[in-house]
């Protein structure tokens, strides 16, 4: 399991040019998920997400959580995570789970960050096409991969 992280100002998920989920303040998740992804690593990365430090104190110190600052995530479901580009330029999502399983592991997970972190989650459409929008702050983007 990977996500990408970003730490934003705003972000929103457009699917047939209807917003279905959008944040202020927060991070935008990336998430992937491969063939062997367990309930145990969402848990590790659910709790890695919501204690990462990465919000500035009033030292301008990287020190708060998204808590502490009143932030809310928008997790969006990515397969593409998964791809490898290592034979020629078309990429390969052999490695991307099944969506069956992903779709399970991603509700799994956005139901975590909620009801074990108390983080209002926003999120995007499994399986849909989606248009996502963002304003990055810092930039900050970070991978984690368990």
């Amino acid at each position: 399991m990977k996500i990408v992280v970003q730490r934003v100002k705003n972000a929103k998920v457009d699917v047939e040019g209807e917003t279905v989920g959008k944040i202020d303040k927060g991070f935008l998740v990336l998430l992937g998920v491969t063939h062997n992804d367990t309930k145990e690593q969402a848990d590790y990365l659910v709790k890695k997400l919501c204690k990462l430090r990465v919000f500035t104190d009033e030292n301008d110190k990287m020190n708060l959580d998204i808590k502490a600052v009143g932030g809310k995530l928008l997790i969006v479901s990515q397969f593409t995570l998964y791809a490898n580009c290592s034979d020629g330029n078309r990429p390969s999502f052999i490695e991307a789970a099944r969506p069956q399983q992903a779709e399970e592991l991603y509700e799994y997970f956005c139901k975590e960050c909620q009801e074990k972190y108390g983080i209002e989650v926003e999120k995007g459409i499994f399986g849909a096409h989606m248009e996502v929008s963002l304003l990055n702050d810092g930039p900050v983007t970070i991978i984690i991969e368990k």
